[in-house]
């Protein structure tokens, strides 16, 4: 009789466990540490967006809706995206979550043996599911500074090469891409024929000035949003994908077979999350991020992040990411090595997303570690 492991697929053995999810679970047996290690924002949803929910199940709208989402949301996420592109971006349909839209992008463009080319660090889930597709991702190296450097990008694309993977805001490294470094990406794209494929979760999280999608010059990409960061619907599973519509359809068959559709009422609530204004949570964040940044800058070498709610601080000297992680759990303090999303092991994440007395205490914390 055979083992259970030889039933398992190569495709399952070839994935590791999310690093995140591991800090996530030690965090459940810790009293009460001081938890800079999710991604996940430390407001709560926005009454009004709760009560459209609440209503929408105390009416009825319970059931399946088309696979590609109600029209009141489509319609609205069109029209605002159409206003901001100056363009028509495509079709639009809802997805389940950011992470749903980006499984679907892959399977729908990736064959075996096709490659993506993203920055490196970059967030964990490009590379498992290009490895889930029978794909390669080539992650290119970005550091120091986590910039996009078309030189670098240029030399890792093959003729296997179908898409360029954009995520600005960026996670873990909160870096925003210029005007600049769309264009240069655009510019690529366009001459080597790739799909972007821009990831933008974190787009509502952009605290300089002159951010704009790739979309806006390129009509070869497919945008991702959603509402689990900008409104802290993380565990509604809500998002939304533009882009050409060849694309568009076969990402709504794939959806068919397997989330089969976005939460119905929780649809009928980002129509009202779109007209809910989050500037105040926004500036928040940004006040969040200059008092993590004022407190470690003088003990660690840091990029000062221009969006999304994290930092990549290098580790001191003389120590890998993972061992100064471990310190610093050691002391309570929960953070992400950076090996967990690049091939180096040099920085590690924290995450801002949390009260300003636990981001007093835990930079304190991090910085009697050096």
């Amino acid at each position: 009789m055979r083992n259970i492991s030889q039933f398992i697929s190569d495709r399952a053995n070839l994935v590791d466990a999310s690093g995140i999810r591991k800090v996530f679970d030690l965090a459940a047996t810790m009293k009460d540490p001081i938890n800079l290690s999710i991604g996940q924002p430390d407001f709560d949803v926005p009454d009004s967006c709760k009560e459209a929910a609440i209503e929408a199940i105390r009416k009825g709208f319970n059931r399946y809706t088309q696979t590609q989402g109600i029209n009141q949301l489509i319609s609205r996420v069109h029209a605002d995206l159409t206003k901001e592109l100056g363009r028509d971006p495509g079709e639009v349909f809802v997805t389940s979550g950011v992470s749903g839209g980006l499984m679907l992008a892959v399977l729908a463009l990736i064959n075996p043996g096709d490659e993506a080319v993203c920055l490196d660090p970059y967030f964990v889930m490009y590379k498992h599911l290009m490895t889930m597709a029978g794909g390669k991702l080539t992650a290119v190296d970005s550091y120091p500074d986590f910039r996009f450097y078309p030189e670098r990008v240029e030399k890792a694309i093959t003729p296997r090469t179908k898409l360029l993977i954009l995520n600005s805001p960026g996670n873990p490294s909160g870096y925003v891409m210029t005007r600049e470094d769309v264009q240069a990406a655009v510019d690529l794209a366009r001459k080597h024929d790739l799909i972007i494929l821009s990831d933008e979760i974190y787009k509502e999280f952009t605290y300089c000035e002159g951010a704009d999608s790739p979309a806006k010059f390129y009509d070869r990409t497919l945008v991702l949003r959603g509402y689990s960061k900008s409104h802290a619907m993380t565990g509604w599973r809500l998002g939304y994908a533009a882009g050409p519509g060849e694309i568009i359809q076969q990402m709504l068959k794939l959806q068919q077979y397997t989330f089969v559709c976005a939460p119905s009422p929780l649809q009928l609530a980002a129509v009202t999350a779109e007209d809910v204004s989050m500037a105040e949570q926004v500036a928040a964040y940004r006040r969040k991020r200059d008092l993590v940044y004022n407190k470690l800058s003088s003990k660690f070498q840091i990029v000062k992040p221009e969006g999304a709610f994290y930092m990549f601080p290098k580790a001191p000297d003389g120590i890998t990411a993972t061992d100064f992680v471990t310190r610093a759990i050691e002391n309570n303090v929960l953070i992400i090595p950076g090996n967990v999303f690049s091939s180096q092991d040099t920085h590690f994440r924290i995450s801002y997303a949390t009260t300003d007395e636990k981001l007093e205490k835990g930079c304190d914390i991090l910085n009697s570690l050096v």
